[in-house]
């Protein structure tokens, strides 16, 4: 039986041969939604200062100054602009690593990170896995990723009832609490951010073995 981390990969011999397909357009509107939505108000915020000073209303440039100001000024705006920057970083390297590796169909296409949010350790992900894929195959690639995201380690967890959807934590700081998820229902994503899950149950999702 061959590992799943293939620097024995038995599919090697054939992977020149294949025609990879590249990315969609909406595929690649989704993988930069985020940079597409800040780039769309920043252009608009100029529209609008370069209106306002036109027009000889300069207290659009107070506005303006007081917008990018104010966040960089305050140490929890600037937490805050720090935490999400890395979350996009994080999203982008993970999906990275999917693509230069194995974690990816045999048509290219590779696991679609629902969402990824900030975390006390470092950020998670709520990944849906494509068919040929599983949580697995992200477990025996944690280093390649914590290498990717320039994190200290990566914890995968599975859901315990829909195997397509894995929890990927990319750990940079230690915290007090090291088992952060909880799936105490069925609900998709239960826990995984912290809610606590129905009726105060605290079942924790199946830890991978290595």
């Amino acid at each position: 039986m061959f590992p799943r981390n293939p620097r024995h990969n038995p599919y090697a011999p054939v992977e020149p041969l294949i025609m990879w397909q590249g990315p969609g357009l909406v595929t690649r509107l989704w993988r930069w939604r985020t940079e597409i939505v800040l780039l769309t108000l920043a252009a608009g915020a100029v529209l609008a200062f370069v209106s306002a000073v036109g027009q000889g209303m300069w207290w659009a440039t107070v506005a303006l100054a007081g917008t990018v100001c104010v966040p960089a000024a305050v140490p929890v705006g600037r937490k805050w602009v720090r935490r999400h920057f890395w979350c996009l970083f994080s999203r982008h390297r993970i999906q990275r690593v999917c693509a230069q590796t194995s974690m990816h169909t045999r048509k290219g296409r590779i696991p679609l990170i629902l969402w990824i949010t900030p975390a006390d350790f470092g950020e998670r992900a709520f990944i849906l896995l494509r068919a040929g894929i599983c949580a697995d195959d992200f477990e025996a690639f944690g280093a390649e990723i914590a290498a990717a995201c320039c994190a200290a380690s990566v914890r995968v967890r599975r859901h315990p009832r829909r195997a397509h959807f894995v929890t990927v934590d990319v750990v940079r700081r230690a915290t007090d609490d090291d088992v952060p998820c909880d799936a105490g229902d069925d609900r998709l994503g239960a826990g995984t951010w912290g809610d606590g899950g129905q009726g105060g149950a605290s079942r924790p999702l199946e830890r991978l073995a290595g």
